[in-house]
């Protein structure tokens, strides 16, 4: 699911606070990939915490390589790869399957 650059409108909600009721509607019937406002490894963990199956980044490797071509692509994955993995051992997680909603901080 994306909303492919739908956040540009005033009111429009991100493809992160849809997602939660997508995984419920599709309960499991489907996988659920989600994409947009994807920039850290932590954004990475929130959706998986929010039921994704996968994540999907655009911008960041578009960034990458348009600054540093193919070795900016390379850099950008090592970057995020490392951000997750530190996301996860300061939530506890020791693997993908190990991430839940108890890693997300309640919400106001």
């Amino acid at each position: 699911m994306s909303n492919h650059g739908g956040r540009t409108l005033d009111g429009v909600a991100g493809a992160i606070d849809l997602l939660p009721p997508v995984v419920e509607a599709v309960a499991g019937a489907v996988p659920v990939l989600v994409d947009g406002g994807i920039r850290r490894g932590t954004d990475v963990l929130r959706a998986l915490a929010l039921g994704a199956s996968a994540v999907l980044v655009g911008r960041a490797y578009i960034f990458a390589l348009a600054a540093a071509g193919v070795a900016g692509v390379a850099h950008a994955l090592r970057l995020l790869r490392a951000e997750l993995e530190l996301a996860m051992a300061l939530t506890g997680c020791s693997d993908i399957a190990a991430i839940d909603r108890s890693v997300l901080a309640p919400r106001a």
